[in-house]
């Protein structure tokens, strides 16, 4: 498969298209699409243009975003590697859901083109299943729009789950689906995944994340991941998370080094802190680091909504999943969080916004 090929079985709701007919199709959806389609237009158009990269966007959920160059074969062996670890077939049925303007929403795309699925795109909305009639065998979801679909989850075979964390919270209300549900790990630079775990009719409670094909992962004096993936990236990706090795294809994610916040010479992983904290909070929530001339950093909660402050701080006492150092010594309340246009907490901005 090269750039300049589409699947024969490819279909974008219902109509049949060929790599030639992809840019009269942009245009089309650009000029008359619904407003979430232009991206999808604007895409194909790159897409058949000649060129031998893409230009896309990071989410800015850690920074400010950027513009960073893909390679149109590497995505389509991204593609491929998904198609294989899904087990992905010509003619199945997928949903995008997830907007075109970032990488996730492009490569449901490149997968449908290459494979040779049928896509149907909705409005990218935290509620993407609310007007589904019909039943897909593959579909990706950040966390928002998972939590707001259980109700209506089975007419889904397969999900991937990506962009954030999964809370405890909402893995433990996935259990019963019927739906595959797989929490991946990724970023805009290795084209999305390159790991996937499954998380629900989980018995044995498996945590580590396994790669794709022609993948190998290895850590660094961090024990941060770093990523070999020679089909889908010209270099190999040092990453900023910390992992327990388990192989050279398995790994459990431990959270962020630059994240970690060195309180009085305790370092605190706040994805561990966060994990716990999900067992009594059930509202949106993160904890974090600020200034302290004592400890020189100190642990906080920032929690989403109006809350009862001493209430909360009570509970976390009494959690005995929490060492005496994880317990956040305040807690801030934010009306709103800050969040990037496809659903990730800012959380520096929004600490900003929490503590000023």
């Amino acid at each position: 498969m090269t750039p300049k090929t589409v699947h024969p079985d490819f279909r974008l709701n219902g109509i049949s298209f060929s790599f030639e007919d992809l840019k009269e199709v942009g245009y089309c959806l650009v000029k008359d699409g619904k407003a979430y389609e232009i991206a999808i237009g604007n895409f194909l158009m790159d897409w058949a243009d000649g060129s031998n990269v893409i230009k896309v966007s990071t989410s800015g959920s850690t920074g400010v975003p950027k513009k960073i160059q893909l390679k149109k074969q590497q995505m389509i062996n991204s593609a491929l590697a998904t198609g294989k670890f899904f087990d992905l077939k010509p003619t199945n049925t997928a949903l995008l859901c997830l907007p075109a303007d970032y990488i996730a929403g492009k490569m449901m795309l490149v997968r449908a083109m290459v494979l040779g699925l049928r896509l149907d795109d909705v409005l990218p909305d935290a509620k993407p299943l609310m007007h589904i009639k019909k039943e897909y065998d593959f579909a990706a979801m950040i966390p928002l729009q998972l939590e707001n679909s259980l109700a209506k989850i089975n007419v889904i075979k397969t999900i991937i789950i990506g962009g954030a964390p999964l809370s405890n919270t909402l893995i433990a209300k996935v259990q019963d689906k019927e739906t595959m549900i797989f929490e991946t790990y990724g970023m805009t630079e290795t084209i999305t995944h390159i790991a996937a775990k499954k998380i629900n009719h989980n018995l044995n409670k498996i945590n580590y994340f396994k790669a794709l094909t022609e993948i190998s992962l290895k850590t660094d004096e961090r024990n941060c991941l770093v990523i070999d993936a020679p089909s889908i990236t010209t270099e190999k990706v040092i990453t900023n998370d910390v992992v327990k090795l388990i192989s050279e294809t398995q790994f459990e994610w431990l959270g962020r080094f630059d994240a970690i916040i060195n309180s009085g010479g305790i370092k605190l992983n706040p994805e561990i802190i966060e994990s716990k904290l999900t067992a009594i909070l059930d509202t949106p929530f993160f904890v974090a680091g600020i200034p302290d001339t004592i400890l020189g950093e100190k642990l906080v909660l920032i929690m989403e909504g109006i809350v009862d402050v001493s209430v909360i701080s009570n509970k976390m006492k009494q959690l005995k999943s929490l060492d005496k150092f994880e317990i956040p010594k305040h807690v801030f309340c934010v009306e709103k969080f800050i969040r990037t246009e496809n659903g990730k907490i800012q959380r520096s901005k929004t600490l900003s916004l929490a503590i000023k």
